[in-house]
């Protein structure tokens, strides 16, 4: 879900003047985003499991969205050209960082069937939407691990993360391809 533009943003970010009120802000941001996307995937699948949708009807639709994302994520990989907003990340400012860590998570359509599939797996199981809290953790977990690297690193991070920048610009496709085969695993695996 963080593997594309996502954390090479949160690299750029970590390696700002102002990094630590940018990489907070653009946390924030894609917390929010993902707990709108999930709350609203969770309401919904509830809602289609009370009208009697099968809850293997929901996992077959689950299943059909991550493996359109798979396929999209498949024959975009290629495209390693940066967005042309990310030249505005080394002047970044925290407003600009929460509305790009908001928006980033919520409109890139791997994203955003990641998260309908986890919100959506949780109704479909009569889960509490709070289950969902480990998903949230991890993901923001891996969008903090740059200005945690900071943190912790110093100097030797500022020289680090240029080459991680790198590498996930090459290879961020095979990134997404091993998390959604794990989200598509655990519906397979309830089907």
């Amino acid at each position: 879900m963080v593997a594309g533009p996502q954390l090479l943003s949160a690299i750029f970010l970590a390696t700002t003047e102002d990094w630590r009120g940018n990489s907070a802000a653009y946390v924030t941001g894609a917390a929010l985003s993902i707990s709108i996307v999930v709350t609203l995937a969770h309401l919904l699948g509830g809602e289609a499991t009370d009208r009697g949708t099968s809850r293997s009807g929901l996992d077959i639709v689950v299943f059909g969205l991550l493996l359109v994302a798979m396929v999209s994520v498949y024959l975009n990989r290629e495209e390693a050209e940066p967005p042309k907003w990310m030249g505005k990340l080394t002047t970044a400012t925290p407003r600009f960082a929460f509305r790009l860590g908001f928006l980033l998570l919520s409109v890139f359509p791997t994203d955003i069937v990641t998260a309908v599939s986890v919100g959506s797996y949780l109704a479909a199981r009569g889960r509490p939407l709070t289950d969902a809290l480990g998903f949230l953790t991890l993901t923001l977990a891996l969008l903090a691990l740059p200005a945690l690297t900071v943190v912790l690193f110093g100097a030797r991070a500022e020289a680090f993360l240029p080459k991680a920048r790198e590498w996930m610009q090459t290879n961020s496709w095979i990134v997404n391809e091993v998390v959604l085969l794990f989200f598509v695993a655990i519906v397979v695996s309830d089907l």
